[in-house]
């Protein structure tokens, strides 16, 4: 059912699906292959643009540093492809972690839609394969991470760059949470007018703004903005999919999902997914502020515990050290530095 209001509809706006890949984070990456395909064969009447499937980093990213996967790669997007047969299937790579082998696979295994992914200042590592997806004749994206630590104009000019390389669309994803309404409109403003091709949101909401920021990207010009259900995703997680859709519907959004059953899915999703439902805690809110990705999440906790630490304090000096993601082994270091500085405080 869609609850647009009867003032006339102003521009589509696509829904990106990540609740199968960002949100791994949530449950340690364990999701099982029931699990994916029990979640895509539900959702796949809804109307949405893209589901998304993999670990939380991505194409070949499960490992002990980050966290292993239940499953392979290959057996998760097997198990979404079947649950599958309206909406497209999409997969996310970081180089790095992923290699042209593995989007050869994602290929092989029937992935329509390749997110290619950089921190926010190294947009030139996404060309090769955002190339090497368009040659293919698949769905090429390019996306930003951890967009808050780039200007609006360093932005607009790495969107330019990855859409010359062959992406279908580009954008930016608050991988921390950090970003004010004026910041996105100011950001997704100086791209979408910068490109001639859809523009990317993705939200976390470690300030409680994940819904109000995809919103003001919309109005800025943003044509896929992405969400998962119940908020299931890194950290603090994402937009919710079943607010989200309904409320850019009353802004003049349309989106072609059902609301209804997007209300149906998510009942699902709480009773068969989510262990700890993502919410704007106090780690979450200052990880936000700190400008730290919100997949650091576990492995701070675990580390402040270890040291005897306070997590908050841990994600302060992370923002500090401007860690990003990748660079989880940064953590450990950062919070060995913590206590010994309290220890040295304590015995004047």
């Amino acid at each position: 059912m869609s609850l647009t209001r009867q003032n006339p509809a102003r521009r589509h706006v696509a829904l990106y699906d990540v609740s199968l890949r960002d949100g791994q984070h949530a449950v340690g990456h364990k999701l099982t292959a029931e699990q994916l395909f029990g979640y895509a064969s539900r959702v796949d009447d809804v109307g949405l643009s893209v589901v998304e499937v993999g670990h939380g980093n991505g194409l070949a990213a499960s490992s002990l540093l980050v966290g292993q996967a239940a499953v392979s790669d290959r057996e998760m997007i097997r198990a979404v492809r079947r649950g599958l047969t309206r909406t497209r299937l999409g997969v996310f790579m970081l180089p790095g972690w992923g290699r042209v082998q593995d989007l050869d696979m994602a290929m092989g295994e029937g992935a329509e839609n390749f997110r290619i992914a950089s921190h926010c200042s190294e947009s030139n590592l996404t060309f090769r394969y955002l190339e090497h997806v368009a040659r293919s004749g698949h769905d090429a994206q390019g996306v930003l991470l951890m967009s808050h630590m780039a200007s609006a104009s360093e932005l607009a000019e790495s969107c330019r760059a990855m859409r010359e390389s062959g992406a279908s669309a580009v954008g930016i994803f608050d991988s921390s949470g950090h970003y004010l309404p004026d910041d996105v409109t100011e950001r997704i403003g100086a791209i979408a007018s910068s490109v001639d091709c859809p523009v990317i949101f993705h939200a976390h909401d470690n300030l409680g703004l994940s819904a109000a920021n995809s919103l003001a990207a919309a109005r800025a010009g943003a044509g896929v903005i992405d969400a998962s259900c119940m908020g299931f995703g890194a950290g603090a997680g994402n937009a919710r999919l079943e607010l989200l859709t309904p409320l850019l519907e009353h802004a003049g959004f349309p989106t072609g999902a059902d609301t209804y059953k997007l209300f149906e899915v998510a009942s699902w999703v709480s009773d068969a997914l989510v262990e700890r439902t993502p919410y704007s805690d106090d780690i979450g809110i200052v990880s936000g502020l700190a400008g730290v990705f919100s997949g650091f999440r576990p492995h701070v906790i675990r580390a402040a515990d270890r040291y005897g630490i306070d997590a908050r304090d841990l994600f302060m000096e992370l923002g500090r050290r401007r860690v990003v993601a990748g660079q989880e082994d940064q953590i450990e270091l950062a919070a060995q530095d913590l206590r010994n500085r309290t220890e040295t405080v304590d015995h004047g």
